[in-house]
């Protein structure tokens, strides 16, 4: 019993629980783990934070029927920090909004803040701008006619342009009242290349234009048209409009007439030469009444480049 209460047998002792202890707290060290589960690094990875800056685009709470805005931005900067899994799914999935309530505001021009809403509670949000300034109008709606506009400096020496064909002559234009008041022409902007020698069919974006030419804020519907600008060699001349009917009723017979009573032909000198009169053939098919139809010119029917006008309006009427 003696040699259990000597000091070295209790040291040694002592020592022997301090290894155990030492093993057991440093075990995953010492003997390794078939998982990372629980590491430094997952605990750190799991509880660090990360920023990131989203863009965004911002909503309005208005009453569209009624006014339009102008002087917002179309999307805004959103800072966003907390968890870095967190930050990393709100990237991807954009699952919230950034607005501007003007639900209880008048006409005028108006300081507003912005407002967040489905982000998570965990994190912490910058809004860039916090505010904006909008102008809050009378909505209004209002048809304008359309004219082409194209640069005729490009057009080739010897050649000139007909009249333009527009697939819409009119435009609706929805804006902010003061501005619809600014408009003094909408254009259809047709871009032709340099040194042109043929005809140009092709689509032109819609501009609603002040008396300075600068484009006014407005939406126009539609926003773009199609344009055919006839151009050929200077070689032109007025013949004689000739119509017949078309696709008619065997036992039916049409009256056909016209305000144009004379069409522009453009072409070579050969092709003026040959022709004498422009022949257009009026479909009258399903026609039982008096009614108005919309006639193109066939420049391969009467072998000619182009003419002026391309499209006349034939009134039928049957008999």
């Amino acid at each position: 019993m003696k040699k259990f209460n000597s000091p070295w047998y209790l040291r040694l002792l002592a020592l022997i629980f301090a290894i155990l202890l030492f093993a057991y707290v440093n075990q995953s060290k010492l003997f390794g783990s078939g998982s990372n589960y629980g590491s430094s690094e997952d605990i750190t990875q799991l509880t660090s934070n990360k920023s990131a800056n989203i863009s965004v685009p911002l909503q309005l709470n208005v009453d569209n029927s009624k006014y339009f805005v102008t002087g917002y931005p179309e999307k805004v900067s959103v800072k966003i920090v907390g968890p870095t899994a967190l930050v990393t799914t709100t990237v991807n999935t954009q699952n919230f909004k950034v607005y501007a309530d003007l639900s209880r505001l008048g006409v005028g021009t108006h300081k507003v803040r912005l407002y967040q809403d489905g982000l998570n509670n965990e994190l912490r949000y910058y809004i860039n701008p916090s505010y904006i300034y909008v102008n809050i109008q009378p909505r209004k709606t209002v048809e304008f006619p359309v004219k082409a506009e194209y640069e005729s400096a490009n057009i080739a020496d010897g050649y000139s342009a007909g009249k333009p064909v527009l697939g819409t002559n009119k435009v609706k234009v929805t804006g902010a009242a003061n501005e619809i008041a600014k408009i003094k022409q909408v254009v259809a902007k047709l871009s032709i290349p340099q040194n042109t020698k043929k005809s140009v069919s092709s689509s032109a974006v819609l501009e609603a234009l002040d008396s300075k030419g600068r484009i006014v804020n407005v939406i126009l519907t539609p926003s773009t048209t199609s344009v055919n600008l006839p151009i050929s060699s200077g070689n032109n001349k007025n013949v004689p409009l000739k119509l017949k009917v078309e696709n008619g009723s065997s036992n039916q017979k049409y009256e056909l007439t016209s305000d144009t009573e004379k069409v522009k032909v453009f072409g070579t000198k050969k092709e003026l030469e040959s022709i004498d009169k422009v022949i257009a053939y009026v479909d009258v098919s399903g026609i039982t009444s008096k009614k108005v139809v919309n006639v193109e010119l066939d420049k391969n029917l009467n072998n000619v480049t182009g003419f002026d006008p391309e499209n006349i309006k034939v009134t039928v009427i049957p008999q």
